[in-house]
């Protein structure tokens, strides 16, 4: 279910739609995208005008809020767009193109474009590191699909390798990585934790030399059957896993490497803004609205 902070009404009515969309995006008021401006700005009226159009004074041009976001150039109505987004932030394990294509009655094409879009909005950019003082923030490594021209074979030199790293009782950030060697995996740790957070991993040997880097690094001997020594464990980092594979496995069941980077996103963002964090379906969608603004993806950039 959708709470009140979502407009129900947005999802059946174009304007109420828009007015909704603009009041995440615009909560002080209309901002030009072509010039910044704020002043003069008002909304066109007439009836040959499309919904939610307004226009700027200062540089005398027109727009709306699509304009410099995600939904830019868009023909798709506004609240179909809030449909997949509702659809995407509250399916624990995503939704695939087919099935946006029956819920909401687009063609097949649009609706896997819809959903690279929103993929896409999800991503979140600038992040400060995970962890701190006194927390803990479990680093881990999975496999998962195969890499194009290698032969399938036993074990796990075939497959893509994905890095995850959750903060405990927070957010997940994942990443398409090369392998396990330190130089993989090293500049992501670094960047992406802080030096005065708790470290867990599993033995694997390319941990040690970063673990050091760290206020505290422990870690769990799987091979050993070792899975829990006092706050010592990776099963935070199993369960984000564990959903990123029976969501991919289950409901996508393909998924190219140029495009794996994108269903990550999708997955650390509805895995940060949980209902255990106190984000529910409404509130989940009106952060993903949020990330529309600045990110220009068109058809054929999507496609590579």
């Amino acid at each position: 279910m959708v709470n009140s902070v979502f407009n129900a009404k947005a999802l059946q009515d174009e304007s109420a739609a828009y007015r909704w969309v603009e009041a995440q995006i615009w909560p002080e008021g209309p901002i030009c995208p072509h010039c910044g401006g704020v002043d003069r700005i008002s909304p066109m009226k007439g009836k040959s005008t499309r919904i939610g159009t307004y226009k700027c004074y200062q540089c005398r041009k027109p727009f709306t809020v699509k304009v410099g976001t995600v939904f830019e150039a868009s023909h798709i109505p506004m609240r179909v767009w809030l449909q997949a987004m509702v659809l995407m932030c509250a399916s624990k394990k995503g939704i695939s193109s087919n099935q946006l294509h029956r819920s909401l009655g687009v063609s097949l094409k649009t609706a896997w474009f819809m959903s690279h879009r929103i993929r896409e909005a999800m991503r979140v950019v600038g992040m400060e590191p995970m962890g701190g003082a006194g927390k803990a923030v479990e680093a881990d490594e999975t496999y998962y699909g195969q890499v194009k021209g290698e032969p399938k074979r036993r074990g796990v030199g075939h497959k893509h390798v994905v890095l995850a790293l959750v903060e405990r009782d927070g957010a997940a950030r994942s990443f398409h990585v090369e392998g396990t060697r330190i130089a993989d995996l090293k500049p992501i740790i670094n960047e992406n934790i802080a030096k005065e957070s708790a470290l867990m991993t599993d033995e694997g040997t390319w941990y040690r030399e970063i673990g050091r880097q760290f206020a505290r690094h422990e870690t769990v001997k799987h091979r050993e059957d070792e899975y829990v020594r006092g706050d010592a464990h990776t099963n935070t980092a199993e369960g984000f896993f564990s959903i990123f594979k029976r969501g991919m496995q289950g409901v996508y069941q393909h998924c190219s490497e140029k495009h794996l980077h994108r269903y990550l996103a999708e997955f650390d963002f509805r895995y940060s803004n949980r209902v255990k964090l106190g984000v529910d379906d409404g509130e989940r969608t009106a952060r993903a609205i949020k990330g529309i603004v600045g990110k220009r993806l068109t058809y054929a950039t999507s496609r590579n």
